[in-house]
């Protein structure tokens, strides 16, 4: 199996290239993204060493389909899909802020529950909730959108204050996430799943806000099986899940948690076909369709040709 964890490529009227923990940006001619998504993984803000096979075409077919989904609820940054590890789209000037929206108390939110703050992001929370309850109603959470290093919690409050993000934009992007939330939850239920909680991120062009990078994949989710999710609350038991919650969860039981100090422990084969599979089935699960590996052996040399094809068209 291939996985691609670097590119470097030059495509015609390339101007500036950035790379994400994640992605890996070309702009076009300083008017178009072309977005690869790369096979490298990353928690706790910090990218593992070993890449995962056929998780950047998971992240970017499910991203694609579910921003197909919700473009009637507000516009998004794509043109087009000429690969299945790349998207094309508009350059937006991105909001340096993730709206983060949960429905349950999983994650980091249940770690700073269980840790004894009862107010995440300036957003109260009552007493007596455990561990992946369903909240009264979804809150937002939002973090700062850090070019380096980790994301913080801010609150709405702090966002407004510091001129973050103004009134009429930020009352926006909460409208949006709300309603997002709503679909991406309506979509997980025809699939037997919860959508726990998830992050999206916006930007603007001009006046018009877009929604942009990628919504509702394994990286930016967290989904639980709905059956049997109440009988195991009640019994306090863990629920099953489809997020990368179980790769932070196995760096935890090693000792990383991206601190200072800490040592990413060893990824070997078994992890890391774990790991793909894990991402597989939740492509599968949550768009209802069979992944179909491309397992050519170029990869790299097939995204060129499949980017420059495209870039032609446009």
């Amino acid at each position: 199996m291939t996985a691609i964890k670097e590119t470097n490529f030059s495509f015609p009227k390339q101007t500036s290239f950035y790379k994400g923990k994640v992605r890996d940006v070309y702009t076009i001619d300083n008017q178009f993204m072309t977005m690869v998504v790369t096979d490298r993984i990353s928690a706790f803000d910090v990218v593992l060493p070993e890449a995962i096979p056929f998780k950047g075409q998971v992240l970017n077919q499910i991203a694609a389909k579910f921003l197909s989904a919700t473009k009637d609820i507000v516009a998004n940054w794509v043109i087009g899909v000429p690969d299945e590890m790349v998207t094309v789209g508009r350059i937006c000037e991105p909001f340096k802020v993730e709206m983060v929206i949960r429905g349950y108390l999983a994650g980091h939110a249940w770690r700073e529950y269980s840790a004894g703050k009862r107010s995440v992001c300036g957003v109260d929370l009552p007493e007596g909730l455990k561990e992946n309850d369903k909240l009264p109603r979804p809150i937002i959470t939002p973090t700062t959108k850090a070019a380096v290093g980790h994301d913080e919690d801010i609150s709405r409050e702090d966002i407004l204050a510091k001129g973050i993000v103004s009134l009429e934009d930020y009352t926006q992007l909460e409208n949006h996430t709300y309603a997002l939330y709503e679909r991406g939850t309506e979509i997980a239920a025809e699939r037997g799943l919860i959508l726990v909680d998830t992050k999206y991120e916006f930007g603007k062009v001009g006046a018009e806000i877009f929604l942009i990078d990628e919504i509702h994949t394994p990286d930016s989710s967290r989904y639980f099986y709905a059956e049997g999710y109440a009988e195991r609350q009640q019994a306090n038991e863990p629920q099953k899940q489809l997020s990368k919650e179980f790769v932070r969860k196995w760096l935890i039981e090693n000792g990383f948690q991206g601190k200072d100090g800490q040592t990413v422990p060893v990824m070997t084969s078994e992890i890391v076909t774990s790991i793909s599979e894990r991402y597989i089935e939740l492509y599968e699960q949550i768009t209802g369709d069979q992944f179909i590996k491309n397992e050519q052996e170029n990869v790299l040399g097939r995204i060129e040709n499949n980017v420059n094809t495209f870039l032609k068209s446009l």
